[in-house]
């Protein structure tokens, strides 16, 4: 493919919620540039954006996709992005790097909450944004009920610039508010003229209005010419005063030649885009950066994926100078210099060959050493670094088994790469329950992940709820004391210890001490003694949950001068906390975390009754820009599916953070059930 002048490059992100037909319209643009002879289908999974295995068997997009689209000299990089919320990260690197938003809408449908989402995500980015009504061809599609709703929804600034031709079921084309012709000239049915005079005095209003000087002369004449139409729309979309509202139905191919036409001449370049400020590094300072392919090298890391085969592959959007092949560039973040080999103009899953990506363009290159998200590719002589993004935390959680001895060798190389792969995923150790915790943004994302460990690296795994970290703990003081003796043939074993146990408050831990006068304990013992005691703690009398918040004080004991051992003491010291345990009143602990709840104010009575069925104490709401926020407590077992649950509830317009408060007892009626659980799976595992 050519290399493009940024005058020449078009960078638009096609978002909505899942369905709305983002990568049906992808492909309808490639068979409208005359890149594909057919256009394909995602229910027979062989469209361009939609290759990856996981993609083509779920029949929704799970990966953001970069689709180039040649048009009347220019180059149109498409993102085709998720709609799924389990998928969000997706979106969010297409939102960075894009120029400007093109927001898919289901004309049966309308506005959804993934459209909703989207229009956020993009108005804290300060994102141009436009519509397209699409699957107008379907029963119960109404573009008039949908302008009405997105309208209502995102302001007046929203106005159609295109009706649809719908006939018999079929969207026949579109009708240009601008010009009132259809497509290359014909003229608009007479029939839909009554329809056509209040929408296109309803795009004058809102495009005069973006300008002093031609709102004077629409009031004065009541009409304005197409050019000045135009031009007003195009400055007005750039500028966040109009949102152009398009129309089509991408799976008959209706519409695509207009909505091409429509991005070359109204959306923005990436010199139209407000300049990237970038931290000087060294210098500590932030500088402008214009795009200009002679500026100073700044290439921002926005994707990286991550094959067995094929090795790494990094995608960036370059903001200013020039990336050239076979060349290098310097990555301030992680303080090394990198070979630039072969760049790539990506379609899909197809790689074209280019010398060069200049300001303005994106495309990919492999094989970087440790180059990652988020990095800036630059120069070692002008070192740049460009913000980076921010993802939202990882929220649903699995416990990850292998399968097999040869899956345990591949888990953690899998997961680091695929964590690598994407930023929204997160994976640590549990020390207390010795598992690995895979987290993600829900059920869907950790199935796609555990799958792609599977496929990519041939990782087979399980997952599972997460065990909960349970401990336990002393209620009441008391005194413990065990004396092992054991007589051999040869030297024997005698250590004698007397402790005082008693509890501790929450979060304490541990403490242990010693009182011995006398030397009925020797000095060179109490170490053994000691030791013997922190051996037992992981191991609690009632469900063998580790024991947190007691002090053990040593007292009292004997020795014996040929016996004594530190082995022997170790063992005794062992045995007296584990009797003394058992007789201080045992109590099993849970973890009770943070919660932080955000949703719209509709929803707040369904999650509070949701939140007391939970064991949950509120303690207050917070109502904030037509939401409430609802802070509680809530034990750490109630929660361990709260994303699919508080998105069932809000219908995914909720969402919530949560984090580690403290200890607290298992109520009475509840330990029973804890203690029965943690006997079974014991069991099990002693039969495995």
């Amino acid at each position: 493919m050519a290399v493009h002048p940024p005058e020449r490059i078009r960078n638009v992100a096609f978002l909505g919620h899942n369905g709305c037909g983002k990568t049906t319209l992808t492909e309808a643009l490639l068979f409208t540039a005359g890149v594909l002879t057919r256009q394909g289908r995602v229910d027979d999974g062989n469209t361009v954006s939609d290759y990856d295995p996981e993609e083509t068997k779920r029949r929704i997009s799970i990966n953001l996709s970069l689709v180039p689209v040649p048009w009347k000299e220019t180059k149109v990089n498409i993102l085709d992005t998720p709609g799924y919320a389990d998928f969000v990260g997706e979106a969010l690197a297409a939102i960075r790097v894009a120029d400007a938003a093109l927001i898919l809408v289901d004309a049966i449908a309308g506005v959804q909450v993934g459209t909703e989402q989207v229009w956020q995500h993009c108005d804290e980015r300060g994102l141009p944004r436009a519509f397209f009504v699409n699957k107008l061809d379907r029963e119960n599609a109404d573009f008039g009920r949908t302008v009405a709703a997105i309208r209502e929804r995102f302001g007046r600034g929203c106005v159609p610039v295109q009706l649809p031709i719908v006939q018999q079921g079929a969207c026949k084309g579109v009708i240009d508010l601008l010009s009132l012709r259809v497509g290359r000239g014909g003229e608009a049915p007479a029939e839909l003229l009554p329809q056509v005079k209040p929408l296109r005095e309803q795009m004058l209003e809102a495009v005069a209005e973006t300008d002093d000087a031609l709102l004077s002369k629409y009031l004065e004449e009541g009409e304005l010419s197409e050019q000045e139409l135009r031009q007003a729309l195009r400055q007005g979309f750039q500028t966040g005063q109009v949102r152009p509202i398009f129309a089509g139905c991408s799976a008959q191919n209706a519409g695509s030649q207009e909505l091409l036409a429509a991005i070359v001449d109204l959306f923005p370049c990436p010199r139209d885009a407000p300049p990237v400020r970038a931290l000087r590094l060294g210098a500590k300072q932030e500088e402008e950066l214009k795009t200009d392919p002679a500026g100073p090298l700044a290439a921002f890391v926005f994707k990286t994926t991550a094959d067995p085969y094929v090795g790494r592959l990094t995608y960036v959007r370059v903001y200013s100078g020039t990336l050239k092949s076979d060349s290098r560039a310097w990555n301030g973040a992680k303080n090394r210099e990198e070979r630039i080999g072969q760049l790539y103009v990506v379609r899909g899953k197809s790689q074209e060959n280019t010398p060069q990506l200049a300001a303005g363009d994106i495309g990919a290159v492999a094989k970087l050493g440790e180059t990652a998200t988020n990095d800036t590719l630059t120069q070692h002589d002008h070192p740049l670094a460009l913000s980076p993004m921010k993802f939202p935390l990882p929220l649903y959680s699995a416990a990850v088994h292998p399968k097999t001895k040869a899956d345990l060798d591949k888990l953690g190389h899998a997961l680091a790469r695929l964590a690598e792969e994407d930023p929204t995923l997160g994976v640590r150790r549990e020390p207390d329950t010795s598992e690995t915790i895979l987290s993600g943004l829900g059920e869907s994302h950790i199935q796609v992940t555990v799958e792609k460990m599977q496929r990519k690296f041939g990782a087979g795994v399980t997952a599972a709820v997460p065990k909960v970290p349970y401990k336990e703990t002393i209620t009441t003081r008391v005194k413990a004391e065990h004396k092992h003796k054991k007589q051999t043939g040869g030297h024997g074993q005698y250590g004698h210890v007397v402790m005082e146990l008693e509890p501790l408050p929450r979060g304490t831990g541990f403490e242990f001490a010693s009182k011995v006068v006398g030397g009925s304990v020797p000095r060179n013992y109490i170490p053994a003694v000691e030791k013997g005691v922190r051996n037992a703690l992981p191991e609690g009398p009632l469900a063998h949950f580790p024991l947190i918040d007691l002090r053990a004080v040593l007292v009292d004991g004997s020795y014996h001068d040929v016996d004594s051992s530190d082995m022997s003491f170790q063992i005794a010291g062992a045995q007296a906390l584990r009797h003394g345990v058992a007789e201080a009143r045992p109590v099993i602990l849970e973890p009770v975390v943070d919660l932080r709840v955000r949703a719209p104010d509709s929803y707040t009575g369904e999650i509070i009754g949701d939140l007391n069925s939970k064991r949950a104490r509120v303690h207050g709401m917070t109502p904030e820009d037509g939401h409430t926020i609802i802070e509680a407590e809530a034990p750490l077992a109630e929660l361990q599916r709260y994303a699919t649950d508080l998105r069932s509830l809000t219908q995914g317009r909720g969402t919530f953070t949560i984090e580690f408060s403290h200890y607290e007892e298992v109520p009475a009626h509840q330990a029973p059930r804890v203690i029965e659980a943690a006997q079974r799976e014991r069991e099990a595992a002693q039969k495995d």
